[in-house]
């Protein structure tokens, strides 16, 4: 592909992300006449803008996208977020599993991108400039895809692409914190939210994505 040894670190990276996408939109702040409230951006540009790339992170990113061959041979991909711990993870699988069965179609997770990265950031962005979709799955439990969540409605082509399937709880007006409920406000008035209780709910929600 011609990439050589004199380009830097950051910029083999790139070259080679426009090379197999032909053009890389890059994540940006929303303009004026985006509907996104300042607080609910959660400093998206700032943690985007963070630290600058070690050398390790790049040789990831290689790695990674060597790794992410199903997303160019699919005409719909989907990159599918939330908690990994153990009951949750089933349930996230639940939505991966669905969606696979789709004809022409790739679901998957962060974590089937092999490599420990020391910016997770970079990983999350680098991922979701390159699918279709970006699917949330949301639990009130703790590790969830917070960060991610900011990043969704804090940069307008990730926002645009987004759904989030959001759990509801029996008794529980406002399960999940302020943040979250700004981030699933904005979702529902563009009708990309998806409530569900029970794991079959959660089905019919994925079978209800575009």
């Amino acid at each position: 592909m011609g990439v050589g040894t004199t380009h830097p670190p950051i910029e083999r990276v790139n070259y080679v992300v426009n090379y197999i996408r032909g053009t890389r939109k890059q994540p940006r702040v929303p303009d004026e006449e985006t509907p996104v409230p300042e607080d609910v951006l959660t400093s998206a540009s700032e943690r985007l803008d963070e630290k600058e790339p070690s050398l390790a992170d790049n040789e990831e990113i290689l790695h990674a996208l060597s790794e992410l061959t199903p997303v160019y041979e699919n005409d719909r991909t989907y990159f599918v977020l939330g908690n990994y711990a153990r009951e949750p993870i089933r349930r996230l699988n639940l939505v991966v599993d669905r969606l696979n069965r789709r004809e022409d179609t790739y679901a998957f997770r962060m974590v089937d991108i092999r490599g420990e990265w020391d910016n997770s950031i970079q990983k999350f962005c680098l991922v979701a400039d390159l699918v279709t979709c970006l699917v949330g799955v949301a639990e009130k439990e703790p590790s969830d895809f917070l960060v991610e969540q900011g990043l969704l409605v804090g940069t307008v082509e990730y926002f645009r692409k987004s759904h989030v399937l959001k759990r509801e709880y029996e008794d529980e007006d406002h399960p999940f914190g302020w943040m979250q409920d700004g981030v699933f406000e904005l979702l529902d008035d563009e009708g990309r939210l998806y409530r569900w209780r029970t794991e079959e709910d959660l089905v019919d929600a994925a079978e209800e994505l575009p």
